[in-house]
């Protein structure tokens, strides 16, 4: 039957029936044309400022594709008049954009801003065409981070794409693998920087992989419990993993509410909050105070965060969690100061020294892991690193940063790894003293809070990142080492990102600029400084913990246990 005829029967006992209309997609010539789009933030205010950079990529994508290979673009979705940008902007325009797209089309999602991964990637699994995510590497905004989050997330949704990355569209690089992708629809990285540990590997025979598997099978048996408030950050479908999973390797997960933060928060007097602040000025962290609260960061701001600092501890001695985090992003913001202050000071070993409600202090001189933007792919390695740590009687602060930017200096590629506001204390040259509170950008955050600034400190770490594909859990861990870069040079590349957060300066071992962007699968990374002299025997732990919990585990670069 046809399918006005089957309307026609429908509505005899249907007689309100009415279908939803959907036009048919815009037809696509594969042979003379490709598909752009672009995902962007959920906050207008953020999108509206990086609009102009995006717009010149745009630009210099058309030209190299129109110049180099006759082929036009065909944009998936307009420019806004209204709102003076083009991005999508929240997941009922993404999922709009596709109605009018042929699901065969080739189409290139192209970033140079961060994005808002579930804006698009619940279409991004339906459609069939061949799928480019393409990013400009550059540190403004930048869109290599909002590159490497989508990557991950449709990893996650077991979506098939290729990635691509250049500074200015021009690199032999680039184009080879442009004129790869839009020959075959794919795009081969050489990935081998990766390589699976067996399950019956030799290491799991040392004394330290002896020492690591009774950890994991200690967090087996007891379990690890990650507390986040909220969950979901800033479009981080990678960053939400599935609740089996975690079950499965010991560390579930207790659902919090930032409502019960801001209700906690309000619980802390006003004599604490003062104390507190006071706490870290006498150890010589400097703020960056003014006078107007719509620009300025504000001795109010600071005392809210100490509010919220004792509050999270608070929560997390009362459920008995390892781990906790702050969604803080969306909700949070609107209501009060940005949770970075606390969420470096919580991390840290070197705390205010914080009463629960009974007057005992919460875990003096011990951190407590702090899981920023609720980001399960780190608050997974961050609390594995915090119990192995902590067992060893090693320093164990643990944090993410966003794998932010790089770039040559006298002939070596840094890395800039910098978190959005804040590291714990004993990260810093200087620890508390070599912190400066800055206030938060107000694109982003209108209530201000403070950020916890300063150049990381020198010395050889280890690193990780979670992911999941299907229920199983993957590792991917490597060893590395931070630098404190001359003065000129750290400051010319806190102007090139974002200049109030904290920057970290590192080499990845064996690891290099394109074989990261090639396989990493988040735009964060985990790190925790390990002395040179226990690295090995700390990454051969760490690597045999995780095996006992069931994860898979990837050794990256010319790291040897």
């Amino acid at each position: 039957m046809s399918a006005p005829g089957l309307l026609a029967e429908l509505k005899k006992d249907f007689p309100n029936l009415v279908m939803p209309k959907l036009d048919a997609p815009r037809p696509v010539d594969r042979a003379r044309e490709v598909v752009l789009m672009t995902n962007g933030d959920l906050r207008q205010s953020a999108n509206a400022r990086c609009w102009s950079v995006q717009r010149k990529f745009e630009d210099k994508l058309a030209k190299v594709l129109k110049e180099r290979f006759n082929l036009a673009v065909a944009r998936a979705h307009p420019y806004k008049e209204v709102e003076q940008h083009g991005f999508i902007g929240n997941q009922r325009e993404g999922s709009d954009a596709f109605l009018n797209l042929h699901p065969d089309a080739p189409l290139i999602v192209l970033l140079t801003a961060w994005q808002y991964s579930h804006h698009i990637a619940p279409s991004l699994v339906h459609h069939r065409g061949p799928l480019l995510i393409l990013a400009n590497f550059d540190g403004t905004w930048p869109g290599l981070v909002g590159m490497l989050n989508l990557c991950g997330s449709l990893t996650g949704l077991d979506r098939k794409y290729a990635r691509l990355w250049s500074e200015n569209f021009d690199d032999d690089f680039f184009l080879k693998k442009l004129e790869e992708w839009l020959k075959t629809g794919h795009i081969a990285h050489d990935v081998s920087y990766l390589k699976e540990v067996q399950r019956d590997s030799a290491l799991l025979r040392t004394p330290a992989g002896q020492l690591g598997r009774q950890v994991g099978e200690h967090i087996l048996r007891r379990k690890e419990i990650i507390g986040l408030f909220d969950m979901f950050c800033m479009g981080m479908i990678n960053g939400v993993f599935p609740q089996k999973s975690l079950c499965d390797i010991g560390m579930p997960l207790e659902a919090l509410s930032q409502s019960m933060l801001v209700h906690e928060m309000g619980k802390v007097p006003k004599m604490l909050r003062e104390q507190c602040l006071q706490y870290y000025v006498d150890k010589g962290m400097k703020f960056d105070f003014g006078k107007d609260p719509e620009t300025d960061l504000t001795r109010e701001q600071v005392l809210e965060q100490c509010a919220m600092l004792i509050a999270m501890a608070r929560v997390t001695e009362r459920y008995g969690l390892t781990t906790v985090g702050v969604q803080y992003q969306q909700g949070l913001k609107d209501v009060c100061a940005a949770s970075d202050f606390a969420e470096g000071a919580i991390g840290s070993a070197d705390r205010f020294p914080i009463p629960a409600e009974d007057g005992h202090i919460i875990r003096p001189g011990k951190p407590i892991p702090c899981a920023n933007e609720v980001d399960m792919g780190t608050a997974v390695p961050q609390t594995m690193l915090f119990r192995l740590l902590d067992t060893l009687g090693l320093p164990a602060e643990t944090t993410l940063h966003d794998i932010r930017w790089g770039s040559e200096y006298e002939g070596v590629f840094y890395w800039d790894f910098e978190i959005s506001g804040n590291v714990p204390f004993e990260h810093l040259k200087g620890g508390i003293a070599g912190a400066t509170g800055y206030r938060q950008p107000p694109m982003y955050f209108a209530k201000g809070g403070s950020t916890i600034a300063g150049q990381c400190k020198a010395g050889t770490f280890i690193w990780a990142r979670a992911h999941y594909e299907g229920l199983e859990v993957h590792l991917h861990v490597g060893t590395g080492r931070a630098y404190e870069l001359p003065k000129k040079e750290m400051n010319r590349r806190l102007k090139a990102t974002t200049s109030v957060w904290p920057i970290m300066n590192v080499t990845l071992d064996g690891v290099g600029r394109d074989d990261l962007m090639a396989g990493h699968q988040s735009n964060h990374i985990t790190v925790a400084y390990i002395p040179e002299d226990r690295l090995r025997d700390v990454t051969r732990a760490f690597v045999s913990q995780a095996l006992a919990q069931g994860l898979r585990v990837h050794l990256a670069g010319t790291l040897v246990i």
